[in-house]
């Protein structure tokens, strides 16, 4: 007992300086992550950290702190204000999607889709999948891109797709 043995299904992803764990899932890996303390803020006021805590499986395109930065000033302070909650709750529930898809599993959506594939998101809403070059990219409902930067972060229940840009749903 005691000592943590790693096995094939264990590959752990670094993402924000921390180790990523297949056995634990969304948040709590996420929590360690140090390019995603805006993201989990985020989570947090939104009321959703039970419901990434649950069962899934969910795929989760997860923006950076770096990404939520690029947003106009103000942008995020505002949102995690509690009047604010249905706003939050909408924008970061357009970044996930019910079951788990890798990125081998988008690639083939969009090859089958003739160049996009059209993901539907927890929110009702839809993201654009599409490639350029071996890069992965998604389109938001309002024409703004963000590129996968990190693939496949695989958890307990579900994949963490780290992206560059925070999607905006209509």
């Amino acid at each position: 007992m005691g000592i943590a043995t790693t096995t094939a299904q264990e590959k752990t992803v670094m993402v924000g300086g921390a180790a990523m764990y297949p056995s634990k899932n969304i948040v709590e890996n996420a929590v360690n992550s140090k390019d995603h303390t805006t993201l989990v803020a985020a989570v947090k006021a939104a009321g959703l950290v039970e419901t990434l805590q649950g069962k899934g499986p969910f795929t989760v395109f997860a923006p950076t702190n770096s990404a939520f930065d690029r947003l106009p000033k103000g942008t995020v302070e505002t949102l995690v204000k509690p009047e604010n909650k249905k706003t939050l709750t909408n924008i970061l529930t357009y970044h996930v999607v019910a079951g788990k898809f890798n990125a081998a599993d988008i690639a083939k959506m969009i090859k089958e889709g003739n160049g996009k594939a059209k993901i539907k998101t927890v929110n009702g809403g839809t993201l654009t999948a599409w490639m350029k070059g071996k890069d992965l990219y998604l389109t938001d409902e309002k024409g703004g891109m963000s590129k996968v930067t990190i693939a496949d972060v695989n958890q307990s229940n579900g994949v963490i797709h780290v992206v560059d840009t925070v999607l905006m749903p209509k």
